[in-house]
């Protein structure tokens, strides 16, 4: 536990510079009224952005991600938060970031209306938990 806390740390002092700016769009929920977490852990994993009231998750790829080694983890990890944990992933370019930030902007808040609307409809007293501790946040 306490290495991925370092780990996490560190990546919020390392991150990347598309990291940054998504954050300032991110934080203090300027985006729907959701709340975002930033390198929140999932088992072994280190997301870059978590919501936890919509189980949404939010990765920013660089080049490394864009190899086959790169492909394959991605696929496992998105197949695994998704089928344990219900946690949906979307994934944008750094440089979309960067150069279609307001795309970026509009397809969050897209994503983050539809899982509004589906969780009213569906409600089932959703609430969000830390699977690695079982605790409410």
């Amino acid at each position: 536990m306490a290495i991925q806390r370092d780990a996490r740390r560190e990546l919020r002092i390392q991150g990347t510079s598309a990291e940054a700016t998504l954050w300032k769009s991110l934080k203090g929920k300027q985006i729907e009224e959701t709340r975002w977490r930033r390198q929140f852990s999932i088992g072994s994993y280190i997301l870059d952005f978590y919501c936890p009231a919509l189980r949404l998750c939010i990765e920013l790829d660089g080049n490394h991600h864009f190899t086959i080694e790169g492909d394959l983890h991605d696929t496992r990890r998105d197949n695994w938060l998704w089928k344990e944990h219900g946690i949906q992933t979307l994934r944008f370019e750094n440089k979309e970031v960067f150069y279609c930030h307001d795309s970026v902007i509009e397809n969050i808040k897209s994503v983050i209306l539809e899982l509004k609307k589906t969780n009213k409809t569906h409600s089932s007293g959703l609430k969000a938990t830390s699977p690695s501790l079982g605790e409410e946040l």
